[in-house]
C-alpha cells in the first residue's frame, strides 16, 4: 500500500513544527471531519474528510457557505494524518503553512453518492455527503473543475445542497468564528507566549459551546418574516380603500368655482 502521507511528511520539519507526523485512525461508526481556520499567509479554511485512514484535504479561501447558489473554490492539498484532526495551535514562522490554527468545526460525515465508495468518488471528481457537526449540517458536495485553462488540476468547488439547513441569509463564518474546542478566535490562539502542542491537550472551555443550528434556524425565520412584512403594503386593501375619502375631503378648483362665495358679484367702481 502506498504511503499516502509521503508528500505531507516531505513538506515538514517535525523537529520544528508541532504538527503531528502521523497516527492511526480510531474506530468510529462514521468517518470524522474537521475544518480548521488557518491564518497562514492568507486566511483560509482547511476542509478535511477521513478516508483511507487519512484526512483528504481541501483549502477553502472564503470558507463554507449555506447559500445553495454560492460555489466556493476549494483547492485540494496533500493528505493529512488522522491525528491532525485534533491539532490547534501555532505553526512557527518559516515552516510550511506557518500561522495560527483553530478547530473551527468537527464531527462526522456520511457518504451519499455516487456509487458506494467515497475514494472512487473523489478520484472521479464528484462527492456528495452529509455532515453532522456543530456548525456544518445537511448535504454538501465537492465537485472537481475540469478543463480550466492554466489549471493545476486541484481546483474543486464546495457546494451546499438545497435542504432544511440551506440558508442564503447567514454567513456561518461570521456567525460562529471561534474554535469549537477552545472557544478562542484564530487571533487569540497566537496571543499566548507559549505555543500549544497537539499532544498536550486542548482547553475544554469550548466543549459545551452551543451549536449554531438554532441560530441558523432563527436567522432563516427572521429573514422570512422580514420578507413578508416588505410584501404586505403592496397587497394591503385598507390603504386603497381610504384613498377616495382623502380625495373627496379636498374640493377641486371647479367645485370651489361653483360655490356661493365664488359666484358673488364684483362690486362696481364708484364714479369720480
Amino acid at each position: 500500500m502506498p504511503d499516502l502521507l509521503k508528500k505531507y511528511k516531505s513538506m515538514r520539519d517535525f523537529g520544528d513544527t508541532p504538527e503531528p507526523s502521523g497516527g492511526k485512525p480510531k474506530k468510529t461508526k462514521l468517518p470524522i471531519f474537521v475544518i480548521q481556520k488557518h491564518a497562514a499567509s492568507h486566511l483560509h479554511y482547511d476542509f478535511r474528510l477521513e478516508m483511507e485512514g487519512v484526512l483528504k484535504s481541501w483549502a477553502v479561501p472564503k470558507g463554507p457557505s449555506y447559500d445553495p447558489t454560492v460555489k466556493r473554490l476549494a483547492m485540494m492539498t496533500e493528505d493529512h494524518p488522522y491525528d491532525y484532526a485534533s491539532f490547534e495551535g501555532v505553526i512557527p514562522a518559516g515552516n510550511y503553512g506557518g500561522g495560527n490554527v483553530i478547530i473551527w468545526d468537527n464531527g462526522t460525515w456520511e457518504f451519499i453518492e455516487p456509487g458506494n465508495d467515497p475514494v472512487k468518488a473523489v478520484r472521479a471528481g464528484k462527492l456528495t455527503f452529509r455532515m453532522f457537526g456543530k456548525k456544518m449540517f445537511g448535504e454538501w458536495a465537492l465537485v472537481k473543475i475540469h478543463g480550466r485553462p492554466g489549471s493545476k488540476g486541484n481546483e474543486w468547488l464546495l457546494l451546499k445542497h438545497r435542504d432544511e439547513f440551506a440558508n442564503p441569509d447567514v454567513d456561518v463564518t461570521v456567525l460562529a468564528p471561534r474554535s469549537v474546542v477552545s472557544n478562542k478566535s484564530v487571533e487569540e490562539i497566537g496571543s499566548s507566549k507559549r505555543i500549544w502542542l497537539s499532544n498536550r491537550g486542548a482547553s475544554q472551555s469550548g466543549k459545551n459551546a452551543p451549536t449554531v443550528a438554532t441560530k441558523l434556524e432563527a436567522e432563516k425565520k427572521a429573514a422570512k418574516k422580514k420578507a413578508t412584512k416588505k410584501r404586505a403594503p403592496a397587497s394591503s386593501p385598507r390603504r386603497s380603500a381610504r384613498a377616495p375619502k382623502k380625495a373627496a375631503s379636498s374640493p377641486s378648483r371647479s367645485s370651489r368655482a361653483g360655490s356661493p362665495r365664488a359666484a358673488a358679484p364684483t362690486p362696481r367702481r364708484r364714479p369720480r
